[in-house]
């Protein structure tokens, strides 16, 4: 199992050699490609070659490119996750919607779940409020409670004056953190054979990963309470490598603690399972190991 999550920050050329990526910097590196989950190109001054990335893709390694800001920008996404794709499409189009309505119940019930549960580990009486929304919560949230929640749960944690669309580090630490979380899941819905631009929720025709922004809503929680717990007078290549590294920390699910990296597959297959079949029972959510 792939486990491996490789961060090139400085200028080097990465090129394809029997079996292992080479990493030719000031000194040449090899690793084993059936080790590595994950690749965050995070300097522009990186160069690859087309063998590596075709080999990459064909393994389903994720390989996510930064800008000139050092923040994600974009990725590397296989058309063919799956032997039997054209299937899973036809099946992803037929999901029913009121299918699809109750797993987005459950996926938003369990995040204002583990935003209240946050709150109450850092001892804020908010947490009070998020579960009378919980109690709230109606079919597919037509209530909204999903964006109440939101709002008291961010003033909770970062202050009343505190906005997400404000320009500060708080907020580029969490978009920062949320593109890592998020590119996870468009790997592993591709990985299962479907397509990231057809959503549960999220329908923006602007967005192509409207799926993806689905099915992770109950793990930013984990970006959440990293943030909380960083000095940010600062963002730089520091404070971007302790939300890297949210993916290799443990969590349980499925009555197994597993590595966030594997807690994500485990989770999109039951969703997959879930809307398959008909079943909303079928998800598998997480807990946090403390």
């Amino acid at each position: 199992m792939s486990w491996r999550i490789i961060v090139i920050s400085k200028r080097a050329k990465l090129d394809l050699q029997l079996g292992y990526m080479v990493v030719r910097s000031e000194e040449i590196t090899k690793i084993v490609l059936s080790e590595i989950s994950t690749i965050l190109i995070e300097s522009t001054a990186v160069s690859l070659t087309t063998s590596l990335l075709a080999e990459l893709a064909r393994r389903k390694v994720k390989v996510i490119f930064c800008d000139e800001k050092r923040n994600p920008s974009s990725e590397l996404v296989s058309y063919y996750g799956s032997h039997d794709t054209s299937n899973k499409i036809r099946q992803q189009i037929g999901w029913k919607q009121k299918t699809k309505e109750a797993v987005w119940t459950e996926i938003v019930t369990e995040k204002i779940r583990k935003q209240k549960e946050l709150l109450e580990i850092l001892g804020k009486g908010e947490a009070e409020l998020l579960s009378s929304y919980l109690k709230e919560i109606t079919w597919n949230d037509g209530t909204n409670r999903e964006g109440h929640a939101a709002k008291v749960y961010f003033n909770a944690l970062f202050g009343m004056d505190f906005t997400r669309t404000e320009d500060n580090y708080i907020n580029a630490a969490l978009n920062y953190g949320y593109s890592i979380i998020l590119s996870a899941f468009t790997r592993e819905i591709v990985s299962n054979g479907y397509i990231t631009q057809l959503g549960l929720f999220h329908d923006n025709m602007f967005n192509q990963f409207n799926l993806g922004s689905d099915l992770m809503e109950p793990f930013r929680i984990l970006v959440d309470r990293q943030v909380v717990s960083m000095c940010l007078d600062q963002f730089e290549h520091e404070e971007k490598m302790q939300l890297v590294n949210i993916m290799n920390q443990e969590i349980m699910i499925d009555g197994k603690i597993q590595y966030v990296n594997n807690a994500v597959k485990i989770y999109v297959r039951s969703v997959f399972d879930a809307l398959n079949e008909d079943d909303s029972s079928l998800i598998r959510m997480y807990k946090i190991e403390l």
